[in-house]
């Protein structure tokens, strides 16, 4: 599925995170960003979607405008509705996110 360059990252996360079959969680990702199964596998889709969405990529422009890093995890936790420990461990640390909210 090719990692960060398509969706293959987002597909891991639904099954490590949900408990999910690789092709449920192909359908999950798909739905929530608004694709075809068939697109998760396209480059050049995904890296419009992953741009848009601010979902991160693993190539970096000079221009500095791309979303990377825990600004991308904090995108791809609302985008597909999960939980990410590094996201509320951040948002605890930053105090955005008290420690009885994170449980």
């Amino acid at each position: 599925m090719g990692g960060v360059r398509t969706a293959g990252d987002l597909v891991l996360r639904m099954q490590l995170a949900e408990k999910m079959k690789i092709d449920e969680a192909k359908s999950y990702v798909a739905s929530k960003l608004g694709v075809t199964v068939e697109d998760l596998c396209d480059v050049v889709t995904m890296t419009d979607i992953r741009t848009d969405l601010g979902l991160g990529l693993c190539h970096v422009e000079p221009s500095g405008k791309e979303i990377n890093g825990i600004m991308a995890k904090c995108r791809i936790e609302e985008v597909l509705g999960i939980r990410i420990n590094s996201v509320q461990r951040f948002k605890e640390n930053a105090g955005i996110l008290s420690k009885e909210a994170r449980r």
